[in-house]
């Protein structure tokens, strides 16, 4: 998270100067690293491969928001930016289905260069469309040291970007929690691992239709700002609830509560990423988006290590996710105000 937050906040300099596509190129291949790097083992070179990947990583969502909004129509931002996001729960979905055959068949070492091979080859296939898609990119444009700040402030300083820096933050910041402790939770009621990590398979599978749903929504039918506040709205009542989960309730009830983190808390990609593109100027896109995902990414450092802090003083899971819900609660409210 410290790795993505520094390469968010730093590539807006680098998106102009070689273009959205390459930058695309150099996350893939980063990942491909980090994945290799992986499977040393060693505790020093984890540390590499989660800078390496992590922040390799970071940058591709910067360099897609610049890319896709220069060939979309504005009013069809979130939608096209939602369906793009389906890609992450759906490669959540293939790897869960594939990744633990393929261990099974030729060992965790062997799929996981198999991964980073992957993952390079297709860094390889979009060089032919590379002229096509970076024809904006500006080669005088230097990276200087001061770009961090001055993205953060170019962030910070607009109202409507400065909102959605918090609510990135605190979207970030519960999907990150969810997602670590989500299974572990539904064993300490009564679920077998197997069973809980097909509950939360589900749930994943359920965020692909949410974000292409709420993305056509936004696209003309209901305010942007409107589909925010009902998601943050609606993640912070779907932790409560899981808060309240027990081992007397029904698996039906416990699915339905993981069905709607999974349309909120894990939905809400597109939306957020096309307001953004919305609210930042032409030439600064992949800038500002990686600004206000660096926000966001201290939601995901910080929440999680708020979470396990209560776990440990309390003993409860419940009261963890009750408070990690309170700021998508603020901001659900400070977004139905805003004008």
């Amino acid at each position: 998270a410290v790795a993505a937050l520094v390469a968010q906040l730093g590539c807006g300099s680098f998106i102009v100067r070689h273009g959205a596509l390459r930058m695309s190129q150099i996350a893939l291949l980063s990942i491909a690293a980090g994945t290799a790097l992986l499977t040393m083992g060693n505790p020093l070179i984890l540390v590499l491969s989660a800078i390496v990947g992590g922040g390799g990583a970071a940058v591709s969502t910067p360099a897609s928001s610049h890319l896709l909004s220069r060939c979309t129509s504005p009013r069809y931002l979130p939608l096209v930016f939602s369906i793009k996001q389906t890609a992450v729960p759906a490669g959540l979905l293939l790897a869960g289905v594939l990744a633990p055959q393929m261990t099974e068949w030729i060992g965790w070492r062997a799929t996981m260069l198999i991964c980073a091979v992957a993952c390079a080859v297709f860094a390889l296939m979009l060089q032919p469309v590379r002229r096509l898609f970076d024809t904006d990119r500006v080669p005088t444009r230097t990276f200087r040291s001061s770009d961090f700040r001055a993205t953060l402030n170019s962030v910070l300083a607009v109202p409507r970007l400065r909102a959605l820096s918090f609510a990135c933050l605190a979207f970030n910041g519960l999907q990150t929690v969810v997602t670590a402790y989500f299974v572990v939770y539904l064993t300490t009621i009564g679920y077998t691992p197997v069973a809980a990590g097909f509950v939360f398979s589900i749930a994943v599978a359920i965020a692909i239709p949410g974000r292409i749903l709420w993305g056509w929504l936004g696209s003309g039918h209901v305010p942007p700002r409107l589909i925010m506040a009902g998601l943050a709205l609606g993640m912070a009542a779907g932790v409560a609830l899981l808060a309240l989960c027990g081992a007397g309730w029904p698996a039906l009830v416990v699915g339905l509560v993981a069905c709607l983190l999974s349309a909120t808390a894990l939905s809400w990609h597109g939306i957020l990423l096309a307001e953004t593109a919305r609210a930042a100027p032409e030439d600064m896109r992949g800038g500002v988006t990686g600004g206000v995902l660096s926000v966001g990414q201290v939601g995901a450092l910080g929440l999680p290590i708020m979470y396990s802090g209560l776990l440990e003083a309390t003993g409860s899971y419940g009261i963890g996710f009750v408070m990690c819900g309170i700021p998508a609660l603020l901001v659900g409210i400070h977004l139905l105000r805003q004008r």
